[in-house]
């Protein structure tokens, strides 16, 4: 009995959100019911080491640095020279300002970490450019909503500040892993909007010459002085992780610092911009933090109900290896973000299928890895897919929906391209974190 109980939680749970509750409290609710109807008075003990859980992972205080790097990033004017600096070189190539827009965001998603604030920052100056030069503009939907989502993918990434506790694997492992699968996705996109704009000039024309164009020395000191602060701070996050030299959260930390540097050295600096960033650093931290609270507590009384054993049994009962279990699990991922946001999905699902693979000997880095590219995917997704509306609330009225719609199918069709490249090749996860951190990385699957 109390293993049926323990699967009736996630029907309840999907209710809840379905009727509207926000996806916290209806996590917290439905453990609190379920966990109250079979243990009692107990529940609470249980609850509260849950509570302690959460303020003990050391990890998470990398959570507040990471946004508040996103938050100042998008104030201190990198964004724009960056802009004006890559596409020096791009504008001369079919579809450049696509190509140019791509290789931004993933410059300031490896400085920032924050998916929505590169979707923003990015949009907002490219989208105008690109429609003054007629860009299709369902190519210049899916250029923004793929672009602005590699801040899942590309390190570092909050949502894999979360995963790494949630799953128990060591986030930076995580962060050094996704570095390549993020990288050949990035590449994919320029590839597919070249290809398409040499067949189909018209979608993506590039710029005729400008007489005013810089010397080829202008356009090396326009370059150097909007790109080196931005490596710097990438080196200060992503390459003291990859050397030893410092925790994630000892290198968030530094890049929270830098950012303020940077703010500083561009000249944009003011205490009414500190006071922004500080406002939206803890708005977003106060959610994810509570969403973190309500998916730790649900797991906890999911596994105390015997959840775990009885979708092990459910397994077990239908004979399925590691392949086609592991296959199950992330297409309910990518149904999931139809409806919820990434750090829900993280929460409510890893617990299950990281405990189910490990036990089957599959490889933690590698798994969780092809669960970001998907959860990526979902996040570009249509009906609800979530980096369309942080489209909406930037692309004026002459991109409409279905532009955006239509413009994503392509570059969804390229989120599974890499992801069967990750699946295929597992050495393109797993042989960098063995070279950096020098330890041997187990079989992605048994033998």
């Amino acid at each position: 009995m109390t293993l049926g109980i323990g699967l009736m939680m996630f029907p309840a749970l999907m209710v809840c959100i379905f009727i509207g509750f926000p996806v916290a409290f209806s996590l917290m609710g439905v453990a609190l019911f379920f966990g109250y109807f079979r243990f009692g008075d107990a529940l609470v003990h249980q609850l509260v080491s849950k509570v302690d859980d959460v303020a003990s992972y050391y990890v998470l205080a990398a959570v507040p640095l990471f946004v508040f790097m996103g938050a100042m990033l998008e104030r201190s004017g990198i964004a724009e020279r960056l802009f004006e600096a890559i596409h020096l070189w791009t504008r001369r190539l079919p579809g450049g300002l696509a190509v140019g827009t791509v290789i931004l965001c993933v410059v300031f998603a490896a400085a920032s970490g924050v998916v929505g604030a590169t979707e923003s920052v990015v949009g907002l100056l490219a989208i105008p450019v690109m429609l003054r030069y007629a860009y299709d503009k369902g190519l210049i939907s899916g250029t923004i909503c793929a672009g602005g989502s590699l801040g899942t993918i590309i390190p570092p990434s909050v949502v894999v500040v979360i995963l790494g506790p949630v799953a128990d694997v060591s986030v930076g492992d995580l962060f050094v892993g996704m570095l390549f699968p993020g990288l050949i996705l990035a590449g994919l996109y320029v590839v597919y909007i070249l290809g398409r704009c040499l067949i189909r000039p018209q979608d993506g024309p590039s710029l005729p010459p400008d007489e005013n164009e810089p010397s080829l020395l202008r356009k090396l000191y326009i370059t150097a002085t909007a790109l080196i602060p931005p490596l710097v701070l990438i080196f200060a996050v992503l390459g003291t992780i990859m050397l030893g030299w410092a925790t994630p959260t000892e290198a968030a930390a530094t890049g929270a610092i830098g950012t303020v540097i940077m703010t500083l050295i561009y000249r944009n600096f003011s205490f009414a911009i500190m006071q922004e960033a500080f406002l939206k650093t803890l708005q977003i931290t106060a959610m994810i933090l509570t969403i973190l609270l309500g998916g730790v507590m649900f797991a906890g009384v999911f596994v105390a109900l015997g959840g775990i054993s009885a979708v092990q049994n459910l397994l077990e009962a239908a004979n399925l290896t590691a392949w086609p279990t592991m296959l199950i699990l992330m297409l309910i991922a990518f149904i999931a973000g139809f409806v919820l946001d990434l750090i829900s999905i993280v929460l409510i699902i890893i617990p299950i299928a990281i405990t189910v693979l490990r036990a089957m000997g599959v490889n933690d880095v590698w798994f969780c890895i092809m669960f970001l590219v998907v959860i990526q995917t979902s996040y570009l997704t249509p009906p609800m897919a979530p980096a369309i509306f942080y489209l909406r609330g930037i692309s004026p009225p002459e991109i409409r929906l279905s532009d955006m719609y239509r413009g994503v199918v392509p570059f969804i069709a390229l989120e599974f391209i890499c992801l069967g490249l990750v699946m295929v090749f597992p050495e393109i996860a797993l042989w960098l974190p063995s070279v950096v951190f020098e330890t041997p990385m187990k079989p992605a699957m048994p033998p």
